[in-house]
């Protein structure tokens, strides 16, 4: 039948299951192995490290990815609250179904994998058991007229790593400078808890609520990659060699590396108002990529060699 509400599938029910089951297997994926970009950068980082005991954490890193991988369970004990950002083609078959899909997967991972349940309901203060809840999974649109596919980036946010994210609005005056002291302060005296080395994600914009979003994106970022602006690319430059001078290190125990990156997303601002927001990864930054098409074949673009 042509023209009919199944759509391109001839089992929709069947379609929708193979949906669910794809995205099931890459959060297990992305709790049991770094993404290519942040394990290359922990090598490097661990390459350079001169300190002993800073060698000892990195080496104790590599163990514990290693048994995840031997033992098929996660690297860190928190899996964290799943957030999905989602480039979706306004063509996908199943875009309707795509919210739906997601949540039912992370129920399902959180047995599987298993996944450590964190999600806490405000106000009744009860653990939900599954991982989800009132917004939760979160999810960040953005449409892609006309596209048949999708680009799925999944992020495991641990209780550490969100430990010195915030936004705050800057006086105009206050600047570039203001920025620069606003995050030094925050990573001096929240990074450690963070699990360092950090990922650094800085959002600048019009409003605490936008340069939030936009610091989370900024985590999205393959490490390597630089922001097209070259001023900012050059800010980010001059910010991770800064931040790598203060000293935190591999775990927060001393060291000559305290990030892996610092990445910048911008947006246009107010002309009265200067906006920043800080969001961080740590050094076990489970995020990745997948691409999903219309016939329901992908391709993760984080993981090379990944089979799920």
């Amino acid at each position: 039948m042509n023209g009919d509400q199944r759509g391109p599938y001839k089992d929709k029910p069947q379609a929708v299951e193979r949906l669910t089951s794809i995205i099931e297997g890459f959060m297990a994926l992305l709790g049991r192995r770094l993404p290519d970009d942040v394990q290359t950068r922990l090598e490097q980082l661990r390459a350079r490290e001169d300190s002993p005991l800073g060698r000892e954490i990195y080496a104790a890193m590599f163990t514990n990815l290693d048994m995840a991988g031997a033992l098929d369970r996660p690297c860190c004990q928190d899996t964290g609250i799943l957030q999905f950002f989602v480039r979706a083609g306004t063509a996908f078959p199943l875009l309707d179904e795509l919210e739906d899909c997601l949540k039912e997967a992370l129920i399902r991972a959180t047995l599987s994998v298993p996944l450590r349940p964190n999600v806490v309901e405000f106000f009744e203060e009860k653990n939900t058991g599954n991982n989800t809840g009132t917004r939760i999974p979160w999810v960040d649109w953005e449409l892609l007229p006309g596209s048949e596919g999708i680009r799925l980036f999944a992020y495991m946010a641990g209780g550490g790593c969100s430990l010195p994210g915030f936004s705050r609005v800057l006086m105009p005056l206050e600047g570039y400078d203001g920025v620069y002291r606003a995050l030094f302060d925050q990573i001096v005296a929240y990074g450690v808890n963070a699990c360092p080395p950090l990922l650094v994600g800085l959002g600048l914009g019009n409003s605490a609520d936008t340069a939030a979003r936009l610091s989370k994106k900024a985590l999205l970022r393959f490490i390597g990659t630089r922001n097209p602006h070259p001023r900012a690319a050059e800010m980010e430059e001059r910010l991770e060699k800064a931040l790598n001078k203060i000293g935190i290190g591999p775990g927060g125990l001393s060291g000559n590396h305290s990030v892996m990156a610092v990445h910048i997303e911008q947006a246009g601002r107010h002309t009265a108002t200067f906006a920043m927001g800080l969001s961080t990864g740590c050094w076990a930054h489970r995020r990745g990529l997948i691409e999903i098409r219309k016939d329901l074949s992908c391709n993760i673009l984080s993981h090379g060699n990944a089979v799920l």
